[in-house]
């Protein structure tokens, strides 16, 4: 017989799975409304594109008559498929229902033409629309595939997803240029930065996190201070270092911490208060869970 124990933790897994499913959904459907307003208040009455596959929707349908919601759903379908191969079918399903509700909103929702001002369209359109990809991502899905396509590359051919993205976008703002105008590449590239940069804001959030590694004979004393002044947690790790011309080996602790970026300098004052020879390491961190970082710190 299932036990009372059990059926309460299946029954907190069940809510808590709820709760998350539901949390995507909400996020999608941000994303999308987000996304069709970039498009149809600014980018597609003024024949700018994007980079991705959302942008080769876009130039597409600046040549044709062929409407940006049909080319969206087509253009997508290989990446879908590829991401149920790549990443899992779950995250296949999920981006194909965010892509047709993207094409569905893009079809059957007015909205208005904000501006006709080049420049207002090109980095408010690409902040729109960054936003839509960004809550989308978070949502646990995309509406541009091209990063799946740059994923499944750097696993075939050994190089990174960046550079298979920057080489994607060289060929789609430079076909815009041949098939277009110059004039029109040159904004569309801004509403590229610009829609990459929101992205990059929703995904990884406002606090920039940097992850510290310090190396000190007065470990306890800089541990209490981490603790007690900045108000943030510590893990110690028992290593050995190297050092002088012969490279002596000496035990020593390691400290590890996440801080925010705001609290570098007062970082750095404490530790030179303790000892100015503390060998200190900092490396950016994309997003933090659980632990104390994302709680409020103590006042000092």
């Amino acid at each position: 017989m299932t036990s009372s124990y059990q059926k309460a933790k299946a029954y907190k897994k069940s809510v808590l799975s709820n709760k998350r499913h539901f949390k995507d959904i909400v996020l999608i459907v941000a994303g999308i409304l987000s996304a069709s307003f970039g498009f149809k208040g600014f980018l597609l009455t003024n024949h700018f594109i994007d980079g991705g596959a959302t942008g080769i929707s876009l130039l597409i349908s600046a040549l044709s008559n062929i409407p940006l919601y049909i080319l969206i759903i087509v253009i997508n379908i290989p990446f879908v498929i590829l991401g149920a191969i790549t990443i899992g079918k779950q995250f296949a399903i999920k981006t194909a229902f965010a892509i047709l509700g993207l094409a569905i909103c893009l079809a059957l929702v007015e909205f208005p033409n904000v501006t006709d001002d080049k420049l207002l369209v090109a980095v408010f359109g690409g902040i729109f629309l960054g936003a839509g990809i960004g809550l989308a991502m978070r949502g646990g899905c995309v509406i541009d595939g091209t990063e799946v396509l740059a994923i499944y590359l750097s696993k075939k051919i050994g190089v990174t997803i960046g550079d298979i993205i920057i080489v994607i976008n060289v060929l789609i703002f430079g076909s815009a240029a041949f098939l277009l105008s110059v004039e029109v590449a040159l904004y569309s590239m801004i509403t590229y930065f610009a829609a990459s940069k929101m992205v990059d804001f929703i995904v990884e959030g406002i606090d920039e996190y940097i992850g510290v590694i310090i190396v000190s004979s007065h470990c306890e004393e800089i541990r209490s201070m981490i603790i007690n002044v900045l108000g943030r947690g510590v893990t110690v790790y028992s290593g050995k270092k190297g050092f002088g011309k012969r490279g002596e080996v000496q035990e020593v602790d390691i400290i590890y911490t996440v801080i925010t970026r705001l609290e570098i300098n007062k970082l750095n004052i404490e530790i030179e208060k303790i000892t100015p020879t503390a060998f200190v390491v900092m490396n950016s961190v994309k997003d933090t869970k659980g632990g104390m970082i994302k709680k409020k710190p103590f006042k000092s």
